[in-house]
Formats: structure tokens, sequence, C-alpha cells
């Protein structure tokens, strides 16, 4: 039985040909092969970058990959319905095993467990193509483990290595759910995975802040605890602005949770506009809100671009203003639609923020880059002398391959308007 595939393969098309070049020697290389038609761009390789195969692997196989000159490039996963064709795993030239799984699960959790800026209790612990887990993210909720596995071949590799992350971690739970999206296109059945006695609701606290989130409705892995270092960072910004004696209003656009909102308020915010048009997001953040006696937020369940154009239409104006949508550009071909979408809220968004207040705009599209989103915020603020203070991302948790850019999907624009 092959591990690596959580569904029953389909049966094996026919296998071509062997392949033989007459100007590469192909007798030393490691089989199964792949030879790739063009050079080794990164840890995803595209159907249409496959070239010849020493034999027609299934899903969930090991395959090794060559580049078009005959060097060997590592390891891959292989799905036969995925436009990602092969998820690298490993450079090296030793077949990964159960064993190598394992070893990497375990220094990936050791590497969590000595870093001091990562919380033990509520963190990201594999970061897919970052720890080399492609294509699966983990993340850490007490004695909880999620994991959200973007293709299938990655979900029997999830259940194999959960008894080494318990015996490191101290955990006892874990939920395993694969992304609708993902799991069409590839043409495989969504799956759902708990532990036995595994909780509906996590119970956990961030910066000081008592929250909840669910399983069952929660986006991804229930919370995004990629914004905890942004989300602390704006609550040391109302402190600092209340400490200066000033009525500090926040507008917190795609609130989710409340996880911005509710950090401001408990800096001493003088007023929390919570915004979403996710109702059941909006009943967790009304609960959070009341399980930490956050008397001085309000909630409003609307869609975020109708909203902010009335609140515009109104002159209403707030200190800090945080805009943090969900991600506008999920594919390549969405480009440009989505580009559209981050100019048109930041364009409603500027509007709202007092001269010489603070706003914070987000981006968690990996194929919109650092630098589009700077572009695009400039366009949309038109007239209005803006500073950029800083710009920032997730925590050291959430590791970055330097060959797979698309793994800083998280971007956050920390910017000042003149008075």
């Amino acid at each position: 039985m092959n591990l690596y595939r959580s569904n029953p393969a389909p049966d094996r098309p026919e296998r071509p040909v062997r392949y033989q070049r007459d100007d590469v020697d192909v007798a030393d290389r490691i089989e199964p092969w792949i030879e790739l038609v063009g050079p080794m761009r990164g840890p995803r390789v595209w159907n249409d970058d496959c070239g010849k195969w020493s034999e027609r692997p299934a899903t969930g196989d090991l395959i090794a990959i060559y580049d078009s000159y005959g060097s060997y490039r590592g390891w891959a996963l292989y799905h036969h319905r995925s436009r990602v064709r092969l998820r690298v795993v490993t450079r090296s030239t030793e077949r990964p095993t159960d064993a190598w799984w394992h070893a990497k699960a375990k220094s990936t959790a050791l590497r969590r467990l000595s870093d001091p800026t990562v919380p033990n209790d509520v963190c990201r612990l594999i970061n897919a193509e970052g720890d080399d887990f492609p294509a699966l993210m983990v993340d850490r909720y007490g004695d909880t483990l999620v994991a959200v596995a973007y293709t299938s071949t990655m979900v029997g590799i999830f259940e194999m290595i959960v008894p080494t992350l318990h015996e490191i971690l101290g955990t006892k739970h874990y939920h395993l759910s694969s992304d609708p999206k993902a799991a069409k296109a590839e043409g495989d059945r969504p799956v759902v995975r708990t532990s036995e006695g595994c909780p509906n609701t996590l119970r956990f606290e961030e910066n000081g802040i008592k929250f909840e989130a669910s399983l069952a409705d929660g986006h991804k892995t229930g919370f995004f605890c990629d914004q905890r270092d942004n989300r602390r960072g704006v609550g040391e910004l109302v402190a600092s602005m209340v400490e200066q004696g000033k009525k500090v209003d926040v507008l917190d656009v795609c609130s989710y949770t409340g996880g911005f909102g509710l950090q401001a308020a408990k800096a001493g915010a003088a007023s929390v506009h919570c915004i979403d048009l996710d109702e059941k997001a909006l009943a967790v953040a009304k609960r959070n809100a009341n399980i930490n006696q956050l008397t001085k937020v309000k909630f409003t369940h609307a869609d975020a671009f109708s909203y902010l154009r009335t609140l515009g239409q109104n002159k209403k104006q707030y200190d800090i203003v945080i805009v943090d949508p969900p991600k506008f550009v999920p594919s390549r071909r969405e480009y440009e639609e989505g580009q559209g979408k981050y100019h048109d809220i930041n364009k409603l968004a500027f509007p709202l923020v007092k001269p010489g207040g603070f706003i914070i705009s987000c981006s968690c599209s990996g194929l919109f880059s650092m630098t589009d989103l700077t572009e695009t915020l400039r366009k949309s603020a038109r007239a209005r002398k803006v500073r950029i203070i800083r710009e920032t991302g997730a925590g050291s948790d959430h590791p970055i391959r330097l060959d797979f850019p698309e793994g800083r999907y998280l971007k956050a624009v920390w910017m000042k308007l003149d008075d």
C-alpha cells in the first residue's frame, strides 16, 4: 500500500517505451525518473514542464527529477491529475522513506520549540514548501493539531507523522481537512479526518486575549495565526497613541473573528468597528469580545466594498484603519481581477483615515508581490500624502524558501497619512 495516497489511485496508464537520449547517458540515473523540458524553476513542477519518463508513475509515487541538461534535481511526489504535477520534497539523492518523513517532522517541531519568538501553544507548525512538506499546513492550538492539505498526496503523509508530532509537542488531538477547491481541481474527494475526542471548538490565548475558533465553520485552520505579530503591532500602536492622550477610533475591515479589532480594544481604543461578510465569523468575533469583556466593539455584517462606500458618503473617519481582505488573486488567470479588487478596497479605505492617522493594508495572495501591493496602494491613495512606515509579513514560524517566492504570501504595509 502506498502511504502517500489518500484515495485509491486509478489504474496506471499504459507505460511508454523507456526513453534514451543519444547525448545524455541515463544508465546511472535514479529510478524511476522524469526529465523536464527546461530548467528547474522551484519546488513545483507544472504539467507543461514534464518531459520524458523512465516509467509512468501513479498518484502518490515518488520520482527522481532531472532537468533538461541531465542534472539531478531531487525527489518529488507525483499527482497524475494536478496541474502541479510534481512537488519536490528533497534535493538529496536519498529516496525519502517513512523514517525520513518522521525525522523531518521531528526537526520541524523542534525548530518551533527552540524559537523564542514563536509561542509554543499557538503557532504554524508546518508551513508547506517552507518546511519541505509541500501543500501541507499544520497549526498548533494547545493540545490540538489542525492541518489543511492542498493536495491529496499529503493526506497520508500527515497521518503518518502525527504520532511523532504528538511525542515531541505533547499534543493529543488532530483535525485534518483537504482544501475543497484544491481537491476539486485534482479530481479527488475532499476529506475530513479527526482523532477521537478532538474538540470542535478551539480555545486559546494570543497576546493576552482569549479566542475561540470553530473547526466546522472556520476558514483554513480556523484562525489566522500568521497575523499574530501584526495584531500585536496594532495593539502597541493603539497603546502608544492612548498614552499621548489621544482618543483612538479604529476600523477593522474584513475582521473575520475579530483579531485586530479586539487587540485594539484591549489596548485602550475608544471605539472599534469590525466589518465582515461572514455571519458565522462575526458570531465568533462577538463571543470573543464577550469572553474578554471588551464592550467598545461594534460588529457589522456587510460587504466591505459597499459599506466602505457608505462610510465615505457619511464622511466617517478613523484614527486607524486595518484592511485585511481575503485572497483576491488565487491564480495567475485571476491576477488582473484581483489587483482591481485590491485597488478598489483601498481606494475606498484611504478617505476614511483621519489626517495624521494610520492605515495598515494587507494581502494574503502569494502571486501578488509586495511591489505589486505598494504600487496598487500608490494608485489607490490618489492625492493624499502617504508615508510607508514599515512592511511586514508573517512570523518566523512561517519560513519561506528562497526558490519559492510565492511562499511569501502575507504582506502588510503600515502607512501614516500626513496632517
